[in-house]
């Protein structure tokens, strides 16, 4: 029996967890700059709010319904994660965790496995005070549309999918399948497929001709066949982006370099998070699309390392040189980011001959230092001159909560 336990409305649990006056009322998260909606509770979701709503177009409704409005909190949300993944996999024989809020377990060898979910809701609701709800079912598809029935249509949010209720599947949008992207939805819709019952109909031949393996795969997980398998140890990433877009556009080359350094600080660190060093790097400059740039569409720069790396210095000053070699002046530029590639294992670095071992040697230690350091104190807390010796200019979050779990001055206060 495969279980997802997915965490309700998250976000926005994790700010009512800290005030409990939120309790049945609207609330909604808003996105990076405070520009539109990524997360909303089910009372926000019954005004008509919609995900990735634009905040100024619903200025209205937020007045008149009084809607508690947040920005997005990541250091709480992120711990918070945390604290309810570590519940999940000391009480699952195994765990894979899917997302920020989501996560599948195996309760393959659980002879009652609805009294274990019930327990593990339990205890998640007692440790942390977030809501979540259980799907189960023979396959990681059915246990997501199992999750989906228990977040809408159960008062304990789990429910139990098996033989005897499978005729849910009848009245199951095909869009609302887990991996049916839009593009196959509305191909399927064109063929008069609605539901996912009738999908499973299909044939496999064609499901495959029309879908690849994938679309054949999602066929026979609906049908209870597994084709997807809990994965207890994620792949390697392939890549790693880092960018963000300004709050207002800007032609200043030392203000977009000292941006460009810190997205290639951070690449460098989640590299070396990950145990790993790239081989490949690029840099991406976008201008407004909005705005005629006669001459200059968005530009992109890329190179190799001689040799794979997880080095910060490295990477900022090649990141820097990409990002020169493309910049012209009197240009509005909207955005920026860095990725690096090719990834592999930081054990399996394949070294040249020129390799100085000893100055490779003394660059883990000093990295390690300032890692832990960061760790410790706070992201930044010590930096390289490149990132700009002068706070860096914060995103829009004028209605950010505090960050109650990682920040000492943030704890809460009782008054007794």
């Amino acid at each position: 029996m495969i279980v997802l336990a997915d965490c309700n409305n998250f976000y926005a649990s994790c700010e009512r967890v800290f005030n409990p006056r939120l309790k049945n009322k609207p609330v909604i998260v808003l996105s990076n700059n405070d520009g539109c909606v990524i997360a909303r509770s089910n009372e926000s979701k019954a005004l008509g709010i919609k995900m990735g709503e634009p905040v100024f177009k619903i200025r209205d409704i937020i007045s008149k319904y009084d809607v508690s409005v947040f920005s997005t909190n990541f250091a709480l949300y992120g711990d918070m994660s945390s604290r309810v993944m570590s519940i999940l996999r000391d009480n699952s024989p195994s765990t894979e965790i899917y997302s920020i809020d989501e996560a599948f377990m195996d309760f393959s060898s659980v002879s009652n496995y609805s009294k274990l979910a019930y327990k593990i809701k339990e205890k998640v609701s007692n440790s942390t005070g977030i809501p979540v709800s259980f799907g189960l079912a023979k396959t990681k598809t059915l246990a997501k549309v199992a999750n989906h029935i228990a977040k809408k249509e159960t008062q304990n949010n789990i429910f139990i999918m098996n033989d005897d209720n499978k005729n849910i599947l009848q009245k199951f949008p095909i869009s609302k399948v887990w991996g049916i992207g839009r593009a196959h939805s509305r191909m399927l819709n064109e063929y008069g497929i609605q539901t996912a019952s009738q999908f499973i109909n299909l044939n496999e031949k064609w499901v495959e001709k029309k879908m690849a393996i994938t679309g054949l795969k999602i066929l026979r997980e609906l049908k209870g066949i597994e084709c997807f398998s809990i994965d207890q140890h994620p792949k390697r990433k392939k890549s790693i982006c880092t960018s963000r877009t300004f709050p207002k556009d800007t032609q200043n080359i030392n203000y977009i370099e000292q941006a460009v350094s810190n997205y290639a600080s951070r690449c460098a660190e989640k590299l070396r998070k990950e145990k790993s060093c790239a081989q490949y790097i690029g840099v991406f400059l976008n201008v407004n699309r909005f705005k005629n740039h006669e001459g200059f569409n968005n530009g992109f720069r890329a190179a190799m390392f001689n040799v794979a790396t997880n080095d910060t210095i490295k990477i900022i000053e090649v990141s820097k040189k990409l990002l020169k070699s493309m910049y012209k002046k009197n240009i509005n530029y909207k955005k920026v980011g860095v990725i690096v590639g090719d990834i592999v294992p930081d054990n399996q670095v394949q070294l040249n001959l020129f390799n100085d071992i000893k100055d490779d040697l003394k660059s883990r230690e000093l990295f390690k230092s300032i890692d832990s350091i960061n760790k410790k104190m706070g992201r930044n807390t010590v930096k390289f001159l490149a990132q700009g010796i002068s706070k860096r200019k914060k995103l829009k979050q004028e209605n950010l909560s505090p960050c109650y779990t990682t920040r000492w001055e943030d704890i809460l206060k009782i008054n007794c």
